[in-house]
């Protein structure tokens, strides 16, 4: 009941939010194997370390200095949530599912920055720096991630493992046991690497599920 006032809630929050280019529907409940849609609310996952992916208005105090993205260990924070978005150029719509290679962008819920990249370097492990920039009428292709299926799955669904690579540079969204000490609550880096490892499959878990548009 607690989870489904809460997902409740989210929608009300989007629904309420104006000049996104998406109209709000009817969310469908959050079960296993949910297809995800464009307009989706979500938390993803790593999977190894259960971390949430999450930023909150805090910037790097290095590289490029934007808004900073960790791994967090607490299921309910709400700065952990994303709204699954379609890329620039696109003729996408909210309600369309996504198949395994598709190019998407992720924004933050609460800053409204989308979830971006760029060669900067991380602040622990030097790997690549992953950030959140821009805002809802400022976005760029540093913003593109494109979803990649592990498995035999065609359509990107909740539970289900998948790779986030950067397009403009290659690196797949990555975490690890890394953690800051001087921020609060034990957060986790979230990085990029080159190379597809055990750390950086994700999967989609807590949120408000919208449901596929039929096409007629």
């Amino acid at each position: 009941m607690a989870v489904g006032f809460l997902c409740l809630a989210v929608f009300l929050f989007l629904g309420l939010d104006l000049d996104t280019g998406y109209a709000a529907t009817t969310p469908t409940p959050t079960s296993e194997g949910v297809e995800i849609t464009y307009g989706t609310v979500l938390k993803l996952m790593h999977e190894r370390t259960k971390f949430r992916l999450h930023s909150h208005d805090v910037p790097y105090g290095s590289g490029s200095g934007q808004q900073s993205v960790t791994g967090f260990p607490n299921v309910d924070d709400a700065n952990s949530y994303w709204i699954v978005r379609a890329q620039l150029e696109t003729s996408a719509k909210q309600g369309d599912s996504i198949p395994s290679g598709t190019i998407v962008r992720l924004q933050h819920m609460k800053t409204r920055k989308w979830l971006h990249s760029h060669l900067h370097a991380s602040p622990i492990s030097g790997n690549q720096e992953v950030s959140c920039f821009g805002g809802e009428n400022e976005s760029d292709t540093g913003d593109h991630w494109r979803v990649m299926i592990e498995g035999s799955g065609k359509t990107w669904k909740q539970d289900q493992r998948v790779r986030i690579q950067h397009v403009d540079t290659g690196a797949y969204l990555h975490s690890h046991d890394k953690k800051y000490q001087r921020i609060a609550g034990g957060q986790q880096e979230v990085c990029g690497v080159r190379d597809k490892r055990a750390d950086n499959v994700w999967l989609a878990a807590e949120g408000v599920y919208l449901p596929v548009t039929e096409t007629k």
